[in-house]
């Protein structure tokens, strides 16, 4: 017998919940709720228990950034305490945030995070708010020198490296030869050049995933990632085994970014067809999905992780 058909006025499918950026920082999501309510105060003690703990400053920074009352809430913050370093950052990056999204110049975006960067010289998180900006918005030689102030600053910084590989991706290769892509080389330096268990390990597949967003969206892979067979090479091979045998024995739970670098790997473990490996990355994120890679080409990164998961783990 066919189930009932729901109530009038409701509907039949439940509305789509948003990708959480927090990730699993509870601590991040009760300061968020807070800020929402004006309490800034919260995220005051939550920025100075983070301390020079970068990787996750510039995780609950940026994450704080992306809320739409954000800024006017770090002026209210700054207008009380005029001295807070911390409001200023977060003011800056909240700025960078809406510059993104168009609804701020530019110009002001980049003196909101000189202006932080001048009140902590040390901390690499406006620079970070920069590199945001430029990677978008600026020429190669911009984004370069900003990765290397965030690199002086602290040299295995996670957000940085991603996005410098974001951007290196989309550069055309000058050999004609894609596996020779410098993304490649970028990657595998960096995951080289950083310690035995840094989750930089994982950057060789990231880019290999944002390799593929850029072939894809000019045609020259599959829409349809598994189709594609840019995740069965030898290059790619490879890169998987190497990236997988680090989890195995590294895995860095600690890390603010980790549920980004498991999406990142089991995405890469489905496409390449390793049921039993993606079942136990799936089984390690839980509900923390994050909407890339699932989203490359222009997917619908909900359905896209919905699918693969249920195919490896059956339906939930």
């Amino acid at each position: 017998m066919s189930p009932p058909p729901p109530p009038l006025g409701r509907a039949r499918k439940r509305a789509v919940q948003p990708f959480d950026a927090a990730l699993d920082d509870t601590e991040l999501v009760a300061a968020r709720a807070a800020l929402a309510q004006g309490r800034w105060t919260a995220v005051r003690a939550l920025l100075a228990a983070t301390g020079d703990d970068w990787d996750r400053r510039g995780h609950r920074v940026t994450t704080l950034a992306q809320e739409s009352g954000t800024l006017a809430w770090a002026r209210d913050w700054q207008l009380a305490e005029p001295e807070s370093a911390d409001a200023a950052v977060l003011l800056a990056v909240a700025t960078v945030q809406r510059a993104l999204n168009g609804k701020e110049k530019p110009t002001r975006a980049r003196e909101a995070c000189r202006t932080a960067a001048e009140a902590l010289p040390a901390d690499p998180t406006p620079w970070l708010g920069l590199l945001m900006l430029e990677r978008v918005l600026g020429a190669d030689q911009d984004v370069v020198q900003l990765f290397d102030e965030v690199r002086h600053r602290y040299p295995d910084h996670h957000h940085a490296h991603h996005l410098m590989v974001a951007r290196l991706a989309e550069r055309r290769p000058e050999s004609g030869q894609d596996p020779l892509h410098e993304v490649y080389d970028f990657a595998t330096w960096s995951a080289e050049q950083a310690p035995a268990d840094s989750p930089l390990a994982i950057l060789p597949v990231v880019a290999h995933a944002e390799r593929y967003r850029v072939l894809a969206a000019a045609g020259s892979e599959s829409p349809d990632p598994v189709a594609s067979g840019h995740w069965v090479g030898r290059r790619a091979r490879q890169v998987m085994k190497s990236a997988f045998d680090w989890w195995l024995e590294w895995e860095r739970d600690d890390h603010p970014r980790s549920r980004l670098d498991l999406n990142f790997l089991v995405h890469a473990k489905y496409c390449e067809g390793r049921g039993a490996e993606a079942a136990a990355l799936f089984h390690r994120i839980g509900p923390h999905a994050t909407a890339v890679p699932w989203s490359y080409p222009g997917r619908d990164p909900h359905q896209a992780f919905r699918a693969a998961r249920e195919s490896v783990l059956g339906t939930v």
